[in-house]
C-alpha cells in the first residue's frame, strides 16, 4: 500500500504537464520591493537631503563676527571664512580652525551663551 502511494506520487512529480505552476509576471513580484523603496525614500532620504541642504546654506552664509556653536558644543566667534575651513576664536588669544561641517548653530546677533549655576 505504501509502495503504491509512493509510486503514484513519483509519477505525478515526474509529469510536468499534469500540474502547472501559477505564472506571475515579473512586475507583480517587484511591486513590493518598489513600494518599500518609495516609502524608504519619502520617509528617510528626502528629509535628510533637505536638512543637509539647509545646513550647507547656513554654513555658506557665515561671515566674520558671527557667533556659532560647534557640533562639539564649543561656543565661538568666526574670525575668518575660507573655502573649506573657518577660523574661530573660542577664548582670549585662542583661535582654532575647524571644518565647515563642524558648525552646529549660528547664534542670533546679541545672543550670549547661557550660564548655568
Amino acid at each position: 500500500m505504501i509502495l503504491g502511494t509512493f509510486l503514484s506520487l513519483a509519477q505525478q512529480a515526474g509529469a510536468p504537464a499534469a500540474r502547472q505552476a501559477p505564472q506571475g509576471s515579473m512586475l507583480t513580484a517587484l511591486i513590493p520591493f518598489i513600494l518599500v523603496f518609495v516609502i524608504f525614500y519619502l520617509l528617510i532620504i528626502m528629509p535628510q537631503r533637505k536638512k543637509q541642504k539647509k545646513h550647507m546654506e547656513m554654513v555658506d552664509s557665515l561671515k566674520a563676527g558671527d557667533r556659532i556653536v560647534m557640533t562639539s558644543g564649543i561656543y565661538g566667534t568666526v574670525m575668518g571664512v575660507q573655502k573649506d575651513r573657518i577660523e574661530v576664536k573660542i577664548a582670549a588669544n585662542v583661535k582654532v580652525e575647524i571644518t565647515k561641517s563642524a558648525v552646529g548653530v549660528i547664534l542670533a546677533p546679541g545672543a550670549a551663551p547661557e550660564k548655568t549655576g
